[in-house]
């Protein structure tokens, strides 16, 4: 199930309030593969074992969001801060 459009329209970041867009198939594509090296973290510390099937992501592409059966996972603790991969992954 994707992301209601409506509701992504309302949807901002809870640390920076600034707007999350839809990962691109290809922006998904790359973070499932550097999710699958085992080497991913949330902001948590915890590592990511499972694959994303949609993420958001914010304007400024500094942190993304997992969205699980259509519902997005807006907690600051579960965000995916994309500092950690090599430029041009995201």
């Amino acid at each position: 199930m994707s992301i209601d459009g409506k509701l992504l329209e309302i949807l901002c970041c809870p640390v920076t309030k600034s707007p999350v867009i839809k990962l691109t198939a290809s922006q998904l594509k790359n973070l499932n593969e550097e999710i699958s090296k085992g080497e991913v973290h949330l902001v948590s510390g915890e590592v990511i074992t499972e694959p994303l099937q949609e993420g958001l992501i914010t304007e400024s592409s500094k942190t993304i969001y997992r969205v699980d059966d259509g519902i997005p996972v807006m907690l600051e603790e579960q965000g995916i801060n994309t500092d950690q991969f090599p430029d041009g992954v995201i």
